[in-house]
Order: C-alpha cells, then structure tokens, then sequence
C-alpha cells in the first residue's frame, strides 16, 4: 500500500539542500513511500532533483508577504488552499517548525508531525503537530533533519548522507576552474579582499580559472573588482538553480562563504571550502560525498593561512571521474583551533 507523505520545508536554498539525506531515507525506509514536498517557488528545482519526490508544489511567501492583500495574491493563496484540501495525505511533516510553515500545515489533511517545544526553532510551532519529537537542537542541521524523519517514520537510519543529485551530476566532466562564492545575504560575512587575493593566487599556481557567482547587481560589482584585471576570472551573469548545479558539478573544487550555494556544491559533491565569519559551523557545516571543509567560528573568520590549507587538501582529492586514489573525509575547525 502506498504511503503518502508530504514534506513541509519552504526554504532557504541551504536548509533546502540539507534536507535531501532524510528524503533518500524515508524513499529507503517507508514502502512505496509516495512524497510531495511543499517549498518556497524561487527553490522548486532542488526538491524536483531528487528522484524519491513525486510532486513539488510552491508557494511564494517572499513575493507575497510584499503584496499580501493584493488581489493577485489572494487569488494565489486560495489556489494553494484548495491544492492543498484537495490531497489527502497519511503523513504531513513539518521539518520547519515555524510559524510560517504551521500556516500551510493547517491547510492540509494528515497526521500532521513536526518538532516538540524543546525542539523547535520557534516552539508555538509545537501546538498545533499531532504528533510531536523530540531533537537535538545543536547537532548538524542534516543529521537533525535525518533524526527528524526517522521518528516521525519509526526507522534506525544508517550510513553516510545521499543527497540524491546522482541525476544532476551525472555526465559531470570536471574541468579546470574553480568557483568561487564572495558574496553573502549579509556584509558581515563578507571576507577580506587581500584574503580572497592569496585564494586566487594559489588557485592560479595549480592551472585553474576562477568562475565567481553572483546573484544581485550588488554582488555582481563586488565580484568584478575583486577580479579587476585577471584575465584568468569571469564573473557569471545571474542563472539558474539548474544550470548553476552545472558549473558546480564541473568544478575542480570550489571555495565559497556560508551560503546556500556553497552547500550545494558540497551536496553535489565537489571538493568544497567554506569560510564562516558570521554564522557558526557547529549546526551547518558543508557536508557531502567529496572533501568539506568547514572553516571559522560566527565572529572569528579564518585566516588566509587556514583557508590554503584546507584549499591544498581540497585540490588534493581525487574522486572515481577523475583518480583512484582518493582523500576522503570532511572537518571543521574555528578560528581558536590556530591561535
């Protein structure tokens, strides 16, 4: 008998992608699991991705909340209210626990799970789940999620995270360039310029061009004079989720601040290197297939000296496309592992 389930996570592109391992259980664990997954429309792509969701429905709370009582978007949220009545559902799960997220979870029918009131990020979240779990809140936010769903579905999970994205990276041949993610959603992430400076100089001693992303005409400047006068760099213009997995599948490694794309390229398993100034590892460090490195603590960024370090390991690591003889394994370090 079919097993229908419908995965409540909205966003952002990060917590998106640490979402997948739990799904890839859930399709190993539950029989004939049948999962649609409702999330934010800018992110639609990365629930499609994996081949365990049968459907992807959107809703659009960033564009509404701008025009909340606009005719437009009343008409919007009604059509989402009736798609949502009219599924029915064995298991609803919130692995939000917000606010927000509770708003779409009461307009479906299902048993609906998510989170107790330890447990939650936003614990009212909690009152209105059938059913409610218990996890540990500082814990990587992919063994949470797997956690989460493990309770929710009565099952031992086991192994090391799939991602799912064997459809988007395959055919991948790796080429020789490096993406590089300078930009972040807040200046107090941002790393120093004489910084990314030394990265670019030992990325042009091992042969390889530098691809930087850039999401908004803001990011787009900062990028282009980071790069001023390289004849080895190119700022690209502003893509989509799927052809961006696309120039990171083909990545020979890729450096990046704590951003959703840099955790893409770690779950697509790309050698990858973040750098955290503002935020802290300890619940979002990069994991994936491929070598991670995880560098910084929130108000203590790495030093040049650290991010090479770890970049030489990156460099180093061979997976099955392109060598045997491979450097597994992942770490994250602060900033106080060095002084």
């Amino acid at each position: 008998m079919t097993t229908k389930i419908l995965i409540v996570r909205t966003s952002s592109l990060g917590d998106l992608v640490h979402m997948l391992p739990a799904i890839s259980d859930i399709a190993r664990h539950v029989p004939q699991a049948q999962i649609d997954w409702i999330v934010e429309e800018n992110f639609a792509e990365i629930p499609a991705w994996h081949p365990a969701v049968h459907d992807v429905i959107t809703v659009a709370h960033r564009r509404w909340r701008k025009h909340w009582w606009s005719a437009e978007t009343r008409a919007e949220r009604a059509a989402l209210r009736q798609n949502l009545h009219s599924r029915r559902y064995d298991v609803v799960l919130d692995m939000q626990a917000l606010m927000k997220s509770v708003w779409l979870v009461r307009q479906t029918h299902g048993l609906r799970h998510g989170l107790d009131w330890r447990s939650a990020r936003e614990p009212l979240a909690s009152f209105f789940y059938d059913v409610k779990h218990t996890v540990n809140f500082w814990q990587p936010a992919v063994t949470r999620q797997r956690e989460l769903a493990a309770a929710a579905f009565a099952y031992t999970y086991s192994g090391a995270p799939d991602f799912g994205l064997q459809a988007v990276i395959g055919g991948a041949v790796i080429q020789p360039y490096a993406v590089i993610m300078p930009s972040a959603s807040r200046p107090d992430k941002l790393w120093p310029v004489e910084d990314w400076h030394k990265v670019f100089l030992r990325l042009q001693e091992h042969g390889l061009a530098l691809r930087l992303l850039a999401g908004t005409e803001a990011e787009t400047a900062r990028a282009e004079a980071l790069v001023a006068g390289r004849a080895d760099a190119q700022v690209l213009p502003r893509m989509g989720l799927n052809d961006i997995a696309k120039v990171l599948s083909c990545a020979r490694v890729m450096v990046g601040l704590d951003s959703g794309l840099t955790h893409l390229s770690a779950g697509l398993g790309r050698p990858t290197v973040g750098i955290y100034k503002a935020s802290t590892p300890v619940r979002t460090p990069l994991e994936g297939p491929a070598y991670t490195a995880s560098l910084g603590e929130r108000g203590n960024a790495p030093s040049a000296e650290t991010v090479l370090s770890a970049l030489e390991q990156a460099l180093a690591y061979r997976d099955a496309s392109s060598a045997p003889d491979s450097l597994e394994g992942s770490y994250s370090l602060s900033g106080s592992d060095f002084i």
